[in-house]
């Protein structure tokens, strides 16, 4: 791959654009500006559809390559994050089929009959948490992580794109190419389904709350023992 040719301007100050116009002349330095601006976001996605981290990392890599290539026909008709993240897409998708994990796969123009209403989550403070705070929020975490995996792939990626990159609805419409009314029912579904499902953990794990049983029944019948 040819090194970046010398100009006044450092890759990580230009933006998608400029890029994307360094990128088709073989700018190395500017491809991997572009990897590194994107990569979090573009990995999330991946892993929304394929539920495997090194599948995901394949996909994207598989991705970039594609991007690579093919950087000259991008004409600017949409935002290059959009572009990169279609062909994320396309990439994950075709995964999943060699996969032969799912007998069919639902493509993404179809239609759902839902309408949805937007609900924040306040995120903890990290730089006070403690370390028993910050292991019960890996452990939350990994839950929910379990939990969306669970949910069909069109609600999955929907909700990835919205609730955990934070895309808009009309930036996710465009990536998947539906209508953002579907994008907001598939989010609202969504929701529901990873409501359920968490509701259900809670109810299992309430019966265990307080727990009494073990070394603290011991403790306090071994103490009240030994003072009588």
């Amino acid at each position: 791959m040819a090194q970046s040719p010398h100009t006044s301007v450092p890759a990580a100050l230009l933006n998608d654009a400029d890029l994307a116009h360094r990128i088709a002349g073989s700018d190395s330095i500017a491809f991997e500006t572009l990897m590194r601006r994107h990569n979090g976001k573009l990995f999330r996605i991946a892993r929304s559809i394929l539920k495997d981290d090194a599948e995901a990392e394949d996909a994207l890599q598989d991705a970039y390559l594609d991007a690579f290539r093919h950087m000259k026909s991008f004409r600017g008709g949409s935002q290059l994050v959009t572009w990169l993240t279609r062909i994320v897409i396309n990439q994950s998708l075709m995964r999943l089929r060699k996969q032969r994990r799912h007998r069919v796969v639902v493509p993404f123009d179809g239609r759902d009959r839902a309408e949805r209403d937007r609900a924040h989550a306040e995120l903890p403070d990290r730089v006070t948490e403690s370390p028993a705070s910050a292991t019960l929020r890996a452990e939350v975490r990994r839950m929910l992580e379990r939990r969306i995996d669970e949910l069909p792939t069109v609600f999955r990626t929907v909700f990835v794109m919205r609730e955990v990159n934070d895309m808009s609805v009309e930036e996710t419409a465009a990536c998947l190419s539906i209508p953002a009314a579907t994008v907001r029912t598939r989010l609202f579904r969504a929701r529901a389904l990873l409501r359920e499902s968490v509701a259900r953990d809670v109810d299992v794990a309430t019966g265990d709350v307080f727990a009494f049983a073990g070394d603290r029944c011991d403790r306090i019948v071994a103490a009240v023992l030994a003072a009588i």
